[in-house]
């Protein structure tokens, strides 16, 4: 169904059921959030190192109703006055997706309301539309734990992927060397508090790849990591925690800065969003801030609370969908290996 519609306002409620957080939102014409809801499982999963896919489904299960209640009474709306009903399609674990999209499709046609897929990291980027309004073109940086992208959008709802991690994410390779310095799941935060501590840093590699290339790969820089720790060990020594989080966090967050940078200059954006469960990383979010200021390019963060995953992101992106009429059948499938380009179509 691709009708333009002539409605001026949406209010629409978001079911986010992608990873380990149960999340649910109401959110008006795409920026003015009204109830966000999150149970988030990082407990349960801390107990094995990282997420256990079937356990965080019956997690969603267990809260998914619960949390649908919570957050339509925080709205203080009544659900027949929605607009829509949004959910994350893809990409995500299949399991803890289908709970998700399971409900959103019982709601909706239970309510007698359209549905829309969303796609999860258009729900990143858009987060960025409840800070403010976003100027086109604009590069989009998207760091988390399972995407490290740059993504180009020359007009609003147009995705181009122009530079990916041929490896590991961001924040994976954060949790792997959080787990070798000793720390529990999620790392990433104890990394970045690490870091930040230090007062002097291990001399990491920069993984640059080829000249022109904006793709990422972090599998070497994790293994340098691995190597100081290992060689400390055989040594004796005191294993530096501080001074390595440093090392890794410098050399990551300049790799990054520098491609963002480099892209937004190459493709004309007036605008770069930074994006992502990672964007919530205060040296990635201090050494960025600092640059654009220095470039003189814009720059839009989300606060933290939008940063990890989040049902508000997701009616954000949702809303493009609402207004171009775009709307998603019933029959609507689940799909872990869902493509931005092709939700944008």
């Amino acid at each position: 169904m691709n009708e333009q519609n002539t409605e001026k306002h949406s209010l629409i409620l978001a079911i986010e059921t992608s990873c380990d957080e149960t999340s649910v939102a109401v959110v008006r014409d795409g920026h003015e959030v009204l109830s966000s809801v999150i149970a988030s499982q990082v407990e349960t999963h801390k107990a094995f190192g990282g997420v256990v896919p079937e356990v965080a489904s019956r997690k969603h299960v267990e809260s998914i109703t619960m949390i649908l209640e919570e957050a339509a009474y925080e709205a203080g709306i009544d659900m027949r006055d929605l607009s829509a009903i949004a959910v994350t399609q893809g990409p995500g674990l299949v399991g803890a997706l289908l709970v998700g999209v399971v409900a959103a499709k019982s709601l909706a046609y239970a309510l007698g309301k359209p549905l829309i897929g969303t796609h999860h990291i258009a729900g990143h980027i858009y987060a960025n539309r409840i800070v403010g309004p976003i100027e086109y073109p604009c590069m989009s940086l998207v760091v988390s734990g399972g995407h490290t992208e740059l993504v180009y959008m020359k007009s609003e709802g147009s995705f181009e992927l122009i530079g990916r991690t041929r490896d590991d994410a961001v924040g994976e390779a954060y949790d792997k060397v959080a787990r070798a310095l000793g720390f529990p799941y999620p790392g990433g935060p104890h990394v970045d508090r690490l870091a930040l501590e230090a007062e002097d840093a291990v001399q990491l590699p920069r993984v640059w790849l080829e000249p022109d290339s904006y793709d990422f790969s972090f599998s070497g820089l994790k293994s340098a990591v691995l190597n100081v720790v290992n060689q400390s060990k055989m040594r004796g020594e005191e294993i530096r925690t501080g001074a390595i989080a440093r090392g890794f966090q410098e050399s990551v967050t300049e790799v990054l800065v520098e491609k963002a940078v480099r892209a937004v200059k190459a493709y004309g954006a007036v605008q770069l969003l930074l994006c992502g469960g990672v964007a919530a990383n205060r040296g990635l979010r201090h050494l960025l801030s600092e640059r654009c200021e220095t470039e003189r390019i814009p720059l839009t963060i989300p606060p933290h609370q939008y940063c990890t995953d989040n049902a508000a992101m997701i009616a954000a992106a949702a809303h493009l969908k609402w207004k171009q009429g775009d709307l998603t059948p019933l029959d609507m499938k689940a799909d872990p290996q869902f493509s931005l380009e092709e939700w944008a179509k």
